[in-house]
């Protein structure tokens, strides 16, 4: 297995922008509810700093308790278990990249486009969350049954989605790809195992790493102009 990186800057994020995260509220959503939206919120973010750092196996919820200063109770008020608060931090990847894939389809444009779009969004997406997929690559096997097989749906929901846009890229001519399926799992591949070497005090910018790993995808495809 490769050696992670150093936790990532944005693994903590929600920990220090829950004043900020108040200012966007979802329609509809009382006070009250934010709130335990905000509380669940660091709750994930303590957690996947140390599920990250630490291993699952040397993270109790005591720990993540003692990071946050609450007890125990306040952690179980919000997840029935170490487990479910496992699922929701590992499911976090692959329900990010559902979001993109779902938006970049919806939208206008050419085939090429939308794949040059969803290469970009999704690199950017993996770098969001880079301590979720690192921790769902080392714990998955810590799953529950149920939780291990409602993230593999959503992964299902991806190939299926990402297949499609690569069907319509090769009927409209703007593809050359032999087999779409192989193709699919091969940027995939590409895109997700960027977890493992990407650095953010690297030498290219969150934005321009997205857009280099966005032209090789297309190279990969053979993408030209309709």
């Amino acid at each position: 297995m490769a050696t992670t990186p150093n936790m990532p800057r944005n693994a903590t994020r929600s920990l220090a922008h829950t004043t900020t995260d108040m200012a966007v509220l979802p329609e509809q959503e009382t006070i009250r509810d934010a709130v335990s939206r905000l509380k669940r919120e660091r709750i994930i973010a303590a957690a996947a700093h140390m599920f990250y750092s630490n291993g699952l196996s040397n993270t109790t919820l005591e720990a993540v308790g003692e990071q946050l200063n609450v007890t125990k109770p306040f952690i179980y008020s919000h997840f029935k278990s170490k487990n479910d608060l496992l699922a929701e931090i590992c499911s976090r990847g692959i329900r990010a990249w559902l979001d993109v894939l779902d938006r970049v389809v919806a939208s206008p444009g050419t085939p090429t486009d939308k794949l040059r779009a969803l290469a970009r969004d999704l690199m950017l997406a993996v770098i969001e969350n880079q301590a979720h997929i690192a921790i769902y690559t080392r714990e998955e096997k810590h799953l529950s049954e149920d939780s291990r097989e409602a993230i593999n749906a959503m992964r299902r929901d991806f190939d299926r989605k990402f297949c499609s846009l690569l069907d319509d890229g090769v009927a409209a001519g703007e593809f050359s790809v032999s087999d779409v399926q192989i193709t699919s799992l091969a940027i995939g591949g590409i895109l997700s195992w960027s977890y493992v070497w990407y650095r953010p005090d690297g030498r290219l910018s969150s934005e321009q790493t997205a857009d280099t790993v966005a032209d090789l995808v297309l190279a990969l495809v053979q993408a030209k102009a309709a």
